[in-house]
């Protein structure tokens, strides 16, 4: 019963640890506990796929996309800067300098950067002319809206999927009073375009025409376009040899292409190639004809003077006589004689003079022939049938030619020439590119790098803490037994049996690894049966403590 009074004050908490001063006792209690040692294996398990996961998040990168392009360096440190404090995760390529986000997150970036006013563009012709101050004088006024006409027309050109950015340059002269010191508008326009990207020389063109068309008095050969490498687009855009060549390249691809439609269902793909060459006239000439119609001709005016004069008798005068009113005599017709010609007679000692001027009309027919540019003066087809197992027959080849012929308006007069052959076609291999190129060769090696790193953290950290928490929980039953039996003595009042607790005596240790409450107070019991004296003193320090506590 005394036994019983003096452990009642005594507790878990109370006991004294072996060793004050180390920092990790209470981690290494808590390992220790059997609760948690149950649970080792469980936590490495999941620690090792904890770790597997890790490891594939973290090789399976989110595909980039590009933010935004042709950024300036300035617009770049703001829009990262507004990124970073929305936490999106963005990066900039090493190569390029494009800052790029994840592809899921593209348009969540391009909302918030929109609403804080980011990327900060060019400013626009309205925003130019809005900002004018009240009073400001007539160059100010000029200069300010030259500006916002080449702002409108650099964001205009911008839009072309080749154009990076843009910058458009207007030079007018002041008019004069005078027209012949009047000086016509020219402009310059700058283009920085995409990376691997060209503009053809029809898009040059329409640049031009755009630009021209928007200055008053500007003409498009008035407009000259560079790029970033300071080559003259302008220039190859209005070459009259390079408009000759594209317009032979367009003659000849309208004629390829019907030809591909034609023998394209009969032969199938690839077992026929077409080739066509045309002969363009890019002369013009003009030519003026004015021609006279023989015997093509209508009088429009006849004007007729008759004189007459006496030379000795004078002219008659009064009223005139009986003579005067005699009828004339009668006419004789006599048949088949020609009828004579009326000549004016003259009354002896008369003169007579007769003038007659007649104006006559002649036809002409004048003839304007205008011949344009872009004859065709011949044309050249060349086709080659693939000759299979079984070689086309002649009649075969007859309607071949004849289609052929049809579909490009054969015509002999102008030197056209068709050219048919069959011969075997060479079957070449297409080269496949290494597997490490292929499109699968990647996904497939972060999967198979994942399952690797995850069988790895599982060999090198879950089983080494498998093994180790088994043989702790060995350790720890034997300890418990070897316990058991040395309570068992020492309750009994008989030396322990033969084993590992044979001869040993109980210590602090011991009763603090007590696995429960009860065996921790049967090793009291015994603890005080052993060495009473020290149970005392060991009770007199903690009510000590508790007093000054």
């Amino acid at each position: 019963m005394a036994d019983t009074q003096i452990l009642t004050p005594i507790d878990d908490a109370r006991l004294p640890a072996p060793a004050f001063g180390n920092r990790l006792a209470p981690l290494t209690g808590f390992v220790r506990q059997p609760a948690v040692q149950r649970a080792l294996p469980a936590i490495a398990m999941t620690s090792a796929i904890g770790i597997a996961a890790l490891a594939w998040f973290t090789m399976q990168s989110a595909p980039q996309a590009q933010l935004f392009a042709g950024l300036d360096d300035s617009d770049k440190s703001a829009v990262a800067e507004a990124l970073q404090t929305q936490g999106i995760a963005h990066s900039i390529d090493a190569s390029t300098g494009a800052l790029t986000v994840d592809a899921d997150k593209l348009h969540q970036a391009r909302i918030a950067l929109a609403g804080q006013g980011l990327p900060k563009a060019a400013p626009s012709g309205d925003s130019l002319i809005a900002a004018l101050p009240m009073g400001s004088s007539r160059a100010i006024e000029g200069e300010a809206l030259r500006s916002a006409r080449e702002a409108d027309l650099s964001r205009t050109i911008e839009t072309i999927d080749a154009v990076k950015s843009a910058r458009v340059h207007i030079a007018a002269a002041e008019p004069s009073l005078f027209v012949r010191d009047d000086k016509p508008s020219t402009a310059s326009v700058m283009l920085t375009l995409q990376n691997g990207r060209s503009l053809s020389d029809g898009q040059v063109q329409a640049i031009r025409f755009l630009v021209a068309s928007s200055v008053p008095g500007m003409n498009a050969d008035q407009v000259s376009v560079i790029d970033q490498r300071g080559a003259l687009l302008s220039d190859t855009a209005s070459g009259s040899d390079m408009k000759a060549f594209q317009l032979q390249v367009q003659v000849e691809d309208r004629f390829r292409r019907a030809l591909d439609t034609l023998l394209g269902p009969m032969l199938g793909a690839g077992n026929y190639s077409v080739e066509v060459h045309a002969d363009v006239d890019m002369s013009e000439s003009q030519a003026t004809r004015e021609s006279f119609p023989k015997d093509d001709r209508a009088m429009t005016s006849e004007q007729v003077t008759r004189t007459v004069s006496g030379a000795g008798t004078p002219s008659a005068v009064g009223i005139p006589g009986a003579l005067s009113n005699q009828p004339p005599q009668a006419t004789t017709v006599t048949a088949n004689a020609p009828t004579p010609t009326p000549t004016p007679t003259a009354t002896p000692g008369t003169e007579s003079n007769e003038n007659a001027a007649r104006a006559f009309e002649v036809g002409r027919e004048i003839s304007v022939t205008h011949q344009p540019q872009g004859q065709l003066r011949r044309l050249s087809v060349a086709v080659a049938l693939n000759q299979g197992k079984k070689a086309l027959t002649q009649a075969d080849m007859t309607k071949i030619d004849s289609l052929v012929k049809g579909a490009i308006g054969f015509d002999a007069t102008r030197g056209d020439q068709v050219a048919i052959s069959q011969r075997p076609f060479v079957q070449i291999a297409a080269e496949e590119p290494a597997f490490y190129d292929q499109g699968w060769f990647l996904p497939l090696v972060k999967q198979v790098g994942a399952i690797f790193a995850a069988l790895l953290a599982f060999l090198f950290i879950g089983r080494p803490l498998i093994r180790a928490a088994k043989a702790r929980a060995a350790a720890r039953a034997e300890r418990d037994s070897a316990l058991e039996e040395t309570l068992l003595a020492a309750t009994d009042g008989r030396p322990a049996l033969a084993g590992p607790a044979a001869g040993r005596e109980i210590t602090l240790e011991m009763i603090e690894q007590a696995p429960s409450y009860e065996t921790r107070a049967n090793l009291v019991r015994a603890f005080v049966r052993q060495d009473s004296a020290r149970a005392a003193l060991v009770v007199r320090q903690l009510m000590q403590e508790g007093a000054r506590g």
